[in-house]
């Protein structure tokens, strides 16, 4: 068993085209041992967004704090803590801090070969 807490993992900035004050932290990975699933914290500050992209597998989202727009090309949503999101495999999505402190969400992912 791996047990830590969120913040004794580093936090790297996400380097991708549209991305903008945007803090990945892998929680749980291959790093841990884990075989089928990848779980990161995001941390997106206030005026900043993650990329609007698109990729084949899926993702599953759970908000912790902040206040946030789930961009996808079935529309937007308004997210705040507590909202949970499935982003299926093939889907271009983005995420948009929309209020002033940070918003923080979990993100579990499928290990891909």
């Amino acid at each position: 068993m791996v047990c830590r807490h969120y913040t004794d993992v580093p936090g790297i900035d996400v380097d991708m085209e549209g991305a903008r004050s945007v803090t990945k932290r892998v929680l749980a990975g291959p790093d841990e041992g884990t075989p089928n699933f990848a779980m990161r914290l995001f941390e997106v500050g206030a005026g900043g967004r993650t990329p609007n992209h698109v990729h084949e597998w899926e993702h599953e989202v759970f908000v912790l704090e902040g206040e946030g727009v789930a961009e996808s090309e079935t529309g937007e949503r308004r997210i705040g803590p507590g909202s949970t999101l499935y982003v299926p495999p093939g889907e271009r999505h983005g995420f948009v801090n929309a209020g002033n402190g940070t918003l923080r969400f979990i993100c579990v992912v499928p290990l891909i070969e």
